[in-house]
């Protein structure tokens, strides 16, 4: 029988002095926290028949059904990324002459920008891979690699690596989780009125929605970039959660940014700072390519309930779209199955999807691409408390689509049941005072 691997844990030693440093971050943060008390209710709160699972569990169920070749480094990942950045350079070379263009055939450009456009999505996932140790082990090299795949993200790595690596995967959807809803109860700052604005949901209008899927990856960007930049505080309050990193980190988070920010001027440069150029060559890649990539994580875990105990089955989903967008964008798609092994290759995330179908069928969410969007537009964005989802006005209350019983679907898109286990419902208490204003 396979044995768990180190590397399942996805934690080097940096990662654990980060985590360390977040932790007495944690202890000294009483301006803005969220009480502790909360947390005890939820887990008083909880079903007796559906108690949360740690991801932990999962992987001691599912490893030894495994290959040991599932968790190995798969280097020749590295030729996608690489493609995808000279898919981009190509695309800036051919914008350079759009000047040329006669006007009437300046169209025939849209076809590259969105061929752009989805290389811009490929960069973001497979350094999002790579930074989980599943494609090389080289600590520099990767750091290099990703500075380049993460450049047109506006995201330093060393950034993704305490947002995502560090807390997110260790808080999902938690209360200390920065990807996570805003609370009701959070103070109605600038952060909070974005997404209030322009994130899918009951209230937000066309133009508010086609806005904000070109942008919001850049809001994402710079409010947590401010925010540990700025501040480095667990007080700010314009993200959902503030988290700290160590002045080690913070410094390089400042350094690799003056990078990617000369990256972008250099760009600009090359195109002569030309409206038509920019717009076509530029802005145009960019906002679709964030569109297409923040499709996919507002579908990872808006719609499912807040969890005391990180449990992958419940605040995560997995989505299924064409297989060729599989192919495309790395298994992206299968989201839960990542949450329980981050470092694994993804090319064996099917085969994790079938485990989870056989062995917990009543706990995993799987919906069809279509259908998590629906929900997603159908109900609103804040918490009012982890299992109840409401609007800016507090009035309305409604149940996370995701926190009843789940059901995995077996076609591309499903009926708006599919739902998800019930963690029991509880008010968040949010003390707001002496924080950092945004």
């Amino acid at each position: 029988m396979n044995q768990v691997k180190p590397n399942q844990v996805n934690l080097d030693l940096s990662d654990i002095h980060e985590l360390s440093h977040d932790m007495r971050g944690r202890k000294t943060a009483c301006k803005t926290q969220i009480e502790i008390n909360s947390r005890k209710f939820m887990r008083s709160n909880l079903p007796a028949n559906s108690p949360l699972m740690s991801q932990g569990m999962y992987v001691k169920k599912l490893r030894p059904f495994l290959p040991t070749e599932a968790f190995a480094p798969d280097p020749s990942k590295l030729v996608i990324l690489l493609i995808n950045l000279a898919i981009l350079m190509l695309g800036w070379g051919i914008a350079a002459q759009l000047r040329h263009w006669p006007l009437t055939l300046l169209w025939l450009y849209v076809p590259l920008a969105i061929v752009m456009g989805n290389s811009v999505i490929v960069l973001l996932f497979s350094s999002h891979d790579l930074m989980h140790g599943s494609v090389i082990r080289n600590p520099r090299l990767t750091r290099f690699l990703s500075l380049l795949g993460l450049s047109m993200l506006w995201m330093p790595p060393t950034l993704w690596k305490a947002v995502h690596n560090r807390v997110h995967h260790s808080t999902t959807n938690d209360l200390g989780d920065p990807d996570r809803n805003f609370l009701h109860q959070q103070p109605k700052t600038w952060g909070k009125w974005i997404q209030d604005l322009f994130v899918p949901s009951a209230e937000v209008n066309p133009l508010g929605l086609t806005i904000g899927m070109a942008t919001a990856w850049g809001v994402y960007s710079f409010r947590n970039l401010t925010s540990v930049l700025l501040f480095n505080s667990e007080s700010v309050d314009y993200v959902p959660a503030a988290f700290t990193v160590s002045a080690k980190a913070r410094w390089a988070i400042a350094r690799e940014f003056v990078v990617i920010f000369l990256i972008h001027l250099s760009i600009c440069a090359f195109l002569q700072f030309d409206l038509l150029k920019l717009a076509l060559g530029y802005f145009l890649p960019i906002g679709i390519g964030y569109s297409g990539l923040i499709f996919y994580i507002y579908t990872n875990h808006l719609l499912c309930p807040m969890t005391s105990v990180n449990d992958p089955l419940i605040n995560s989903v997995s989505i299924r779209v064409h297989p060729l967008l599989d192919q495309l964008h790395l298994n992206f798609s299968y989201h839960t199955e990542h949450h329980i092994f981050p470092g694994m290759n993804s090319d064996y995330y099917p085969m994790v999807q079938e485990l989870l179908k056989t062995h917990y069928p009543n706990r995993f969410n799987l919906l069809g691409a279509g259908e998590a969007f629906r929900l997603l537009m159908q109900t609103p964005r804040h918490y009012k408390d982890e299992n109840t989802l409401t609007d800016w006005s507090g009035k309305k209350s409604e149940p996370c689509p995701l926190s009843e019983t789940p059901r995995i679907n077996s076609e591309p898109t499903c009926s708006s049941s599919c739902k998800s286990v019930s963690t029991g419902a509880t008010d968040i208490n949010y003390l707001a005072s002496g924080s950092t204003k945004g």
